[in-house]
């Protein structure tokens, strides 16, 4: 099921750049952005 605009982000986990865990839920309150781009040196 695709979110409407304004609807809130399931939570999630994710690993950062440096190897951390980093959930959803621990930045609430913040800003937040999500990059999202091909693994380096691919097409696309």
């Amino acid at each position: 099921m695709r979110p409407a605009a304004g609807d809130l982000a399931p939570d999630f986990t994710l690993r950062a750049h440096d190897g951390s865990t980093v959930t959803l839920s621990a930045l609430a309150g913040s800003h937040v952005l999500l990059w999202f781009y091909p693994q380096a040196d691919t097409p696309g």
